[in-house]
């Protein structure tokens, strides 16, 4: 089995990235300008954020930070996307979710412009992709991509299988492994006789959010396990049983420990996997740059 290095992808992404924009800034005398807005306290979005900003920083793109209390209004965020949209200096707008629950996400998303909808969860950007006919991607399932491009993995002619169907995640990531012709299921938390489902898989892409649920007897040897999941376990008992030992080592220091949705002794039965952490979460920022570059040039002609 190998380990499929979302660190090492993630950092040869990294420099290639500040390659580029210093040429940018050569050619246009301006570089890449990223917005998030961020919407109340939510702990995780806060470190999310923070490190989208850092990255921001070390590699020369043009970032701001917005933050709005939980209690601003629908309309005073909707204000704001819609002054976004039209700044000539903001290249991509991300709005970070999860939103407060007393919003209409959808509402609020759609007010997007897709030119500069950096997550591509608008619904235009959303067809595009079905269609096969755009270049940029949501990023965690593009980081996905990037890494088993990384590793020369050929997905043509492979049955995907799919484990959660979130319009983060799970949807796009059935589509764009569809556009590179592989057979894919996607499954959720009402499919029937799961187990079987997945044990089908060349393979299986996990994001359901429940840590160890694809376990070993789910799966067939040889499959390439890709683990979105990061689930953070303060039980010790949890941790024993799901954790790698690093993980067990670490829970003794700080308190809690880290693992993924594929259990790890699922992993023992790959060809290759996609550890947690040290997997898929580390590329899904470094997308995140990625597909500002990429808007950046779009709205200029730059190829």
């Amino acid at each position: 089995m190998t380990i499929l290095d979302g660190k090492l992808v993630a950092a040869e992404l990294e420099e290639q990235m500040g390659k580029e924009i210093l040429s940018l800034k050569e050619k246009t005398g301006k570089v890449p300008g990223l917005t998030v807005i961020i919407v109340g306290e939510d702990p995780a979005s806060q470190i999310y954020v923070r490190n989208k900003d850092r990255m921001a920083a070390s590699l020369g793109v043009n970032s701001h930070i917005i933050r709005m209390s939980e209690d601003v209004g629908e309309a005073a965020i909707i204000a704001e996307i819609n002054r976004l949209n039209n700044d000539d200096d903001v290249d991509a707008v991300l709005v970070q979710l999860p939103l407060p629950a007393r919003y209409d996400t959808w509402k609020i998303l759609d007010y997007l412009d897709p030119s500069k909808d950096v997550d591509r969860f608008h619904p235009a950007n959303i067809g595009m992709i079905s269609v096969n006919r755009t270049k940029i991607y949501p990023c965690t399932p593009f980081g996905i991509l990037k890494i088993l491009e990384r590793y020369n993995i050929n997905l043509s002619g492979k049955h995907a299988v799919v484990v959660g169907r979130s319009f983060i995640v799970g949807k796009p990531m059935a589509a764009m492994l569809t556009n590179l012709d592989a057979t894919v299921t996607l499954c959720h938390s009402k499919t029937s006789n799961l187990g079987e489902i997945i044990r089908q898989g060349d393979v299986v892409v996990a994001a359901i959010g429940k840590p160890g649920f694809v376990t070993a007897d789910m799966v067939k040897d040889g499959a390439i396990l890709i683990d979105v999941g990061m689930n953070y376990l303060e039980s010790e008992a949890d941790v024993m049983a799901l954790c790698e030992e690093d993980q067990i080592k670490k829970f003794r220091k700080r308190g809690y420990g880290i693992t993924g949705d594929i259990h790890k002794d699922a992993f023992k039965k790959s060809s290759y996997y996609t550890p947690v952490p040290g997997g898929v979460g580390l590329t899904t920022v470094t997308m995140l740059m990625y597909n500002t570059i990429q808007l950046f040039k779009q709205r200029r002609g730059i190829s």
